[in-house]
C-alpha cells in the first residue's frame, strides 16, 4: 500500500501546512493500525509517540489536476484507493455544521480542492500521480 498527499503548489505555505495537517489527522484517523508505528523509548527512558512507519511523499499539482484525480475517485475503477480531500469549501467553514450544510449543497463539478491525500494499491496510485513532482 502507498500513500501520497497531493496539494495545490499555488497555495501560500501557511495553508500548505494545514492542508498537509488536515489530511494526515484524518488518514490516521482512518488508518492508524496500518500507518502509524509504535511508541519508543530513548536510552534515558523517555517516550516518544509513535510516528508514521510509511513514507508520505507529499506532491504539488495545479488546483485543476487535484480536482481531476478527485474526481476520478468517484468511478469504479479505483475503488480500491481512500481519497481524502481538503476542499476550499472545507477551508473557508469556521464551524463544521457550516461545512455539512454548504458541501452537502454543491455539486461535485462546482468542488476544488486544496489538497487531497491516497491511500491503496501502489500501481494504482503511482498511475494517478506519477506525473507530479514533489512540492517545493
Amino acid at each position: 500500500m502507498k500513500i501520497v498527499m497531493v496539494i495545490n503548489k499555488e497555495l501560500p505555505l501557511g495553508l500548505v501546512a494545514n492542508t498537509a495537517a488536515v489530511l494526515g489527522i484524518s488518514l490516521s484517523n482512518m488508518f492508524q493500525q496500518d500507518i502509524v508505528g509504535c511508541d519508543i523509548q530513548d536510552a534515558n527512558g523517555n517516550v516518544h509517540i509513535g510516528i508514521t512507519a510509511q513514507t508520505i511523499p507529499v506532491l504539488g499539482g495545479s488546483r485543476q489536476q487535484i480536482k481531476d484525480i478527485r474526481d476520478l475517485m468517484f468511478d469504479s475503477a479505483y475503488s480500491e484507493i481512500t481519497a481524502i480531500d481538503f476542499s476550499e469549501v472545507a477551508q473557508k467553514c469556521l464551524e463544521y455544521e457550516d461545512y455539512i450544510r454548504t458541501l452537502s449543497c454543491l455539486p461535485s463539478s462546482d468542488i476544488y480542492y486544496l489538497g487531497i491525500c491516497l491511500y491503496g494499491p501502489k500501481k494504482k496510485v503511482n498511475k494517478l500521480t506519477g506525473n507530479l513532482g514533489l512540492l517545493r
